[in-house]
């Protein structure tokens, strides 16, 4: 008999998150989402899964998520961290407080539900993590500093988490997005890149989807481009 996967989803309400969790449930995955809005909720009743509204801050939450999953389940083979927007400004007007919120936005929104979910994975042995990252984790843009700067220390997180786990059969990878759909369009974005063109929030949940499945299985610790090559760096 086979045996049902199950996905879970942090921060899916919208975007790229919940494109992720649509193309999850669409090959065969029981999908279970956590978001703000109340639209992961929504979503999660819409795909037969189940939805919890919280935050991605609150460990409190991303618990209850959890319980509820393996409470239903019994097992947790994926989870797709996603996230929402940091603070913006010149790097030397940024607070204190803005960069503890980017700390927040960017690498705790990893940390915090990979230390509740990747235990039940190593019991398991076996489970996916994908984290959606950003394109410029290697050529940092002025445009967005804290999420470059955090999600520097998040590709480091990854490095760090697939050497101890590896052997455990728990995978973590990025995928580095570059401009998707889910911004707001402008020329001079769209002209930077060499496709000439924005991506979209189903390509990335494909590439999300491929790093979820077994063909994928000896795949770990890397940072996966999703940017019509914009970023060409080795």
């Amino acid at each position: 008999m086979s045996v049902e996967k199950v996905a879970v989803v942090v921060a899916g309400g919208s975007g790229m998150g919940a494109a992720a969790a649509k193309r999850l449930a669409a090959d065969g995955f029981k999908v279970a989402i956590l978001s703000s809005s109340g639209k992961g909720e929504a979503l999660a009743k819409e795909l037969g899964g189940l939805g919890v509204t919280g935050s991605n801050q609150s460990n409190d939450d991303l618990q209850r998520l959890v319980d509820l999953t393996l409470e239903r389940h019994g097992r947790i083979d994926v989870l797709v961290n996603s996230g929402g927007h940091g603070p913006r400004a010149p790097i030397l007007e940024i607070t204190d407080e803005q960069w503890h919120t980017g700390m927040d936005v960017y690498l705790l929104n990893v940390i915090r539900p990979v230390r509740i979910v990747a235990p039940q994975m190593v019991r398991q042995k076996g489970g996916a993590i994908i984290n959606i990252s950003t394109a410029w984790v290697v050529e940092p843009s002025p445009m967005f500093p804290t999420s470059a700067v955090f999600r520097a220390g998040l590709a480091a997180y990854t490095k760090i988490f697939s050497n101890t786990y590896a052997s455990d059969n728990v995978r973590m990878n990025n995928v580095l997005p570059g401009w998707i759909d889910s911004l707001p369009a402008t020329e001079e974005r769209r002209d930077s890149v060499p496709m000439q063109r924005y991506g979209t929030s189903e390509e990335i949940a494909a590439t999300i989807a491929f790093l979820a499945s077994e063909g994928a299985g000896y795949i770990t610790g890397q940072n996966i481009r999703v940017d019509g090559g914009i970023i060409r760096a080795i």
